[in-house]
């Protein structure tokens, strides 16, 4: 069972298998950082990312004892956020812009995702 210093230890690959260390460390979506140390890294305060988990962008994991639980990925997200908020832009503009720079990405890694499939099924063979 996770404890809260070791949120999603029982996390599972899509095959049923237990994800390792190693595993759960390279995952830039693994929950790993504690409020406090996520606010640290970002460089603001934790009120700073309860607000973008209030605006929809960042939906922090919960340990068993209900404490967030950030990704690097998160962090990623709320530190572009910081960057905006530095530069003048008022905060809920910076978490639209960001949501849609997210959403951009997706789209784009799913084109190229779907562009390769394209290319084997027009060569089977390769």
């Amino acid at each position: 069972m996770p404890s809260e210093s070791q949120p999603n230890a029982g996390v599972r690959r899509p095959d049923g298998g237990r994800l390792s260390v190693a595993d759960r460390l390279d995952d830039d979506h693994f929950p790993a950082y504690t409020m406090g140390r996520a606010a640290e890294l970002v460089g603001v305060t934790p009120a700073f990312l309860r607000a973008l988990d209030g605006a929809g962008l960042i939906t922090p994991a919960r340990s068993e004892g209900g404490h967030r639980r950030y990704s690097r990925h998160q962090l990623k997200l709320a530190a572009r956020v910081r960057e905006l908020v530095d530069r003048g832009t008022p905060a809920d503009a910076a978490c639209r812009i960001v949501g849609l720079e997210e959403r951009l990405e997706q789209v784009e890694r799913d084109y190229e995702e779907l562009r390769r499939q394209g290319g084997r099924a027009a060569h089977p063979h390769q």
